[in-house]
């Protein structure tokens, strides 16, 4: 076998038909894009439109309120990855972890507005925990492995004040 014997398998790759090449090509003239019209030119794409009818995204009421910009950022951290943590060395037992100390060990990347504690996985080690907000089944890790879970008063979201 040499370089220039090697193919496809059949039917492996299509064969490009080139288009606008005259009459005889079968594709030729429109260039199988028909007569004239919106869909014969070149940028030709109308999202959600459904032939003069309302569409679908009008018909339907608008329900609700997303302040979506004004919302916090909270990072979800699992007892898991902070148990795996402090196998690894990173992480003293019967530390204070809270967002800058997750920083440290390299748990997370930014604390963002708060860090949030979950409870999959399991915790051993006695640590105590200052959050911005903490599940109760985490809660309940923590304590039974001996530590203390601190939630503190969420980070009022971008600027607002709570209420």
């Amino acid at each position: 076998m040499k370089l220039n014997e090697i193919r496809d398998n059949p039917g492996a790759h299509y064969k490009f038909k080139a288009i606008g090449r005259g009459i005889g090509s079968g594709k030729g003239k429109t260039s199988g894009r028909g007569g004239k019209g919106q869909s014969a030119r070149s940028g030709y794409s109308i999202n959600g439109f459904e032939g003069g009818q309302t569409p679908l995204h009008r018909r339907i009421p608008k329900r609700g309120f997303n302040r979506k910009f004004l919302q916090a950022d909270y990072h979800v951290v699992n007892l898991g990855r902070i148990q795996a943590a402090v196998d690894a060395g990173r992480i003293q037992a019967g530390a204070n972890i809270d967002g800058p100390a997750l920083i440290a060990a390299g748990i997370l990347r930014r604390a963002g507005d708060g860090v949030r504690l979950l409870a999959k996985g399991d915790i051993r080690t006695k640590l105590n925990f200052t959050v911005a907000g903490a599940s109760k089944a985490a809660i309940a890790a923590v304590e039974k492995s001996g530590g203390t879970v601190t939630v503190t008063t969420p980070v009022a979201a971008r600027g607002e004040t709570q209420k």
